[in-house]
């Protein structure tokens, strides 16, 4: 699926998403954080900030679609939506 995003939005939320990294709220939960995707315990210095709801799809930097996450997962999922990602990684019923 294709979506119409502005260049001028992903750069407003990118800047954004620089600010929200600043907060008190993102530096605490930076600091106990596991990834959202595979639950792995990460140091402060491994924590990414990634959209749940990519920039790309229309998605915005706000708490609620914001969650730490290493970086082979941020880098794995891409452009993908947390879904999207999660459903590409199960097993289909034609894989074993």
């Amino acid at each position: 699926m294709e979506f119409d995003v502005s260049d001028a939005h992903i750069q407003h939320e990118r800047d954004k998403a620089r600010e929200l990294r600043k907060s008190r709220w993102w530096q605490n939960l930076a600091a106990n954080a596991k990834c959202y995707y595979c639950e792995r315990a990460l140091k402060r210095s491994e924590v990414t900030l990634d959209h749940v709801v990519p920039l790309g799809m229309g998605g915005f930097s706000t708490k609620g679609n914001c969650v730490p996450a290493c970086k082979d997962c941020n880098t794995k999922k891409r452009d993908m939506t947390a879904a999207e990602w999660a459903l590409s990684r199960q097993p289909g019923p034609l894989q074993s």
